[in-house]
């Protein structure tokens, strides 16, 4: 068998190379959950990159994460990669196969929930525009809704 993540760290703990795990996590509540989670990783990660602030970002993504995971009712899987290889180990951190395909369903969502999330909060008002003419009206959202150009251009570069 050629080694994988799973396997190795398995055998670090002295674990069987593959255990299905046995954890259904089938119950609506959890889907919610885990696009609650996806939507905060998302906001989190892109949200330091719009801010320019990415050389905290692997130490508030591990935070994101460890405290999602521990302290909500998500195991913070946020990540299709990640959800398909938990069903390999049967540890408190697995999911069985047949729980995989509704997490991996809404995790687009929780995705698209958090670039919503991150045009709101970089929203800026378009020049010469006041405070209260960027305000929502029945006509629409109004002027300077939306990310700031100069500032939405994609990954920075760290050189």
């Amino acid at each position: 068998m050629k080694p994988t993540p799973v396997s190795v760290t398995s055998s670090a703990f002295a674990e069987p190379l593959v255990k299905w795990s046995t954890h259904e996590r089938f119950p609506g509540h959890l889907w919610l959950g885990e696009a609650v989670a996806t939507a905060g990783l998302v906001l989190l990660v892109l949200g330091l990159n719009q801010a320019g602030r990415t050389p905290p970002a692997p130490f508030a993504v591990a935070s994101r994460i460890g405290a999602a995971y521990w302290f909500t009712f998500s195991t913070s899987f946020v990540n299709p990669a990640v959800t398909v290889g938990r069903p390999f180990s049967d540890t408190f951190a697995g999911i069985a196969p047949a729980s995989v395909a509704p997490f991996v369903a809404v995790q687009p969502d929780g995705a698209a929930v958090g670039l919503v999330l991150l045009t709101a909060v970089f929203a800026r008002p378009a020049p010469g525009s006041s405070p209260s003419s960027s305000t929502p009206s029945a006509s629409g959202p109004g002027p300077g809704l939306g990310p700031d150009p100069a500032r939405w251009s994609g990954p920075r570069s760290t050189r």
